[in-house]
C-alpha cells in the first residue's frame, strides 16, 4: 500500500468503527471503487488494534471498575457492575460462535457491493424505526441477561458486511428500551471483547505466514485509527442524545442509493 491508501483506510476504520454506518463497508468499498489492492490481514489487525486501544482508553475507568467487580463476583461478592460484566461476556458469545461457523462463507460470498448496498439500506431503516419508535429510557444499569443476549445476537448479524456492528447493536438496544446514551455505551463496551477475539484470531492466522510486513504502514495505521476512533467516540457520545440517529440513517440511505446507482 502507498501512504495515501494507508492514511485513508486507517482514518476510515477509526471514524466508522463506532458510528452506525459500517466500518467494514467503508474499508471494502475504496478497494472496489478505486481498484486498490487489498490492504491485507496484517493491516486489518493493526487498525483494529488502534480502535481497540481507543475504546479501552476512553472507557478505562468503566472497564477497570467492571473488571474488579467481575473478579469480586467470581469470589461470591455480587454487584450491579459485576452483573454488567457478565452480561457483556454473555453478549459476546453469539458473535464468537457465528464467526467460527460462518467466517469462510462471509469472507467469500458476502463481501460484494450488492450485499453492502442492501444491508446499508435495510439496517439503516431498522435504525430509523428503532430510534423513532423508542419510548422507554432504561439506563445501562437496567440491562438484564436477556437484553444482553438479544443485543449479542444482533452483534452476530453484524458479521455481514454493511450491517454495522454498532448500528445493529444500538438498534436492538433502542428496541429493548435503552436510552440513546445507554445503548451507545453498552454497544461500545460490548465491542471490546469481540475486537480482541477477532484481532487475536487474525494475528494467530498470520503467525504461521512468512509474508513481509510493512511496519511503517502498520504504525501509521495504528496511530491514525486510534486518534480518529477516540475522537469519534467522544463526539458521538456528546451529541447522540441531542441529535438522535436520523443523520446516520440519512447517510446510510444516501450511501446505499449511490451504491445501487453506480456500482451494482
Amino acid at each position: 500500500m502507498d501512504l495515501m491508501q494507508t492514511v485513508l483506510l486507517a482514518l476510515l476504520q477509526g471514524f466508522t468503527e463506532f458510528l452506525p454506518i459500517s466500518s467494514s463497508a467503508h474499508l471494502i468499498l475504496p478497494a472496489q471503487m478505486l481498484d486498490w489492492p487489498d490492504q491485507g490481514a496484517a493491516f486489518d489487525v493493526a487498525v483494529h488494534f488502534g480502535t481497540l486501544m481507543a475504546v479501552v482508553w476512553y472507557f478505562r475507568d468503566d472497564i477497570g471498575r467492571l473488571w474488579l467487580a467481575w473478579v469480586a463476583s467470581v469470589k461470591g461478592n455480587h454487584s450491579a457492575d459485576g452483573n454488567l460484566a457478565w452480561y457483556i461476556a454473555l453478549g459476546t458469545v453469539p458473535a464468537v460462535i457465528a464467526g467460527l461457523l460462518f467466517n469462510d462463507i462471509i469472507s467469500t460470498e458476502l463481501r460484494s457491493t450488492t450485499v453492502i448496498a442492501s444491508t446499508t439500506v435495510i439496517f439503516g431503516l431498522a435504525l430509523w424505526y428503532a430510534d423513532a419508535s423508542a419510548t422507554e429510557r432504561k439506563q445501562i444499569t437496567d440491562v438484564t441477561w436477556k437484553i444482553a443476549l438479544l443485543i449479542g445476537i444482533a452483534q452476530a448479524v453484524a458479521l455481514i458486511p454493511g450491517t454495522s456492528r454498532s448500528g445493529i447493536t444500538i438498534t436492538m438496544a433502542l428496541l429493548l428500551g435503552l436510552s440513546r446514551d445507554s445503548a451507545a455505551r453498552f454497544s461500545f463496551l460490548l465491542s471490546v471483547p469481540i475486537i480482541v477475539a477477532a484481532s487475536g484470531k487474525k494475528a494467530l492466522d498470520l503467525a504461521g505466514e512468512t509474508v513481509p510486513v510493512d511496519w511503517l504502514a502498520m504504525g501509521v495505521g495504528v496511530a491514525l485509527a486510534f486518534a480518529s476512533a477516540y475522537a469519534c467516540i467522544y463526539l458521538f457520545l456528546k451529541a447522540i442524545s441531542r441529535m438522535g440517529m436520523l443523520p446516520f440513517v440519512i447517510y446510510r440511505l444516501a450511501l446505499g442509493a449511490v451504491l445501487f446507482a453506480f456500482f451494482v
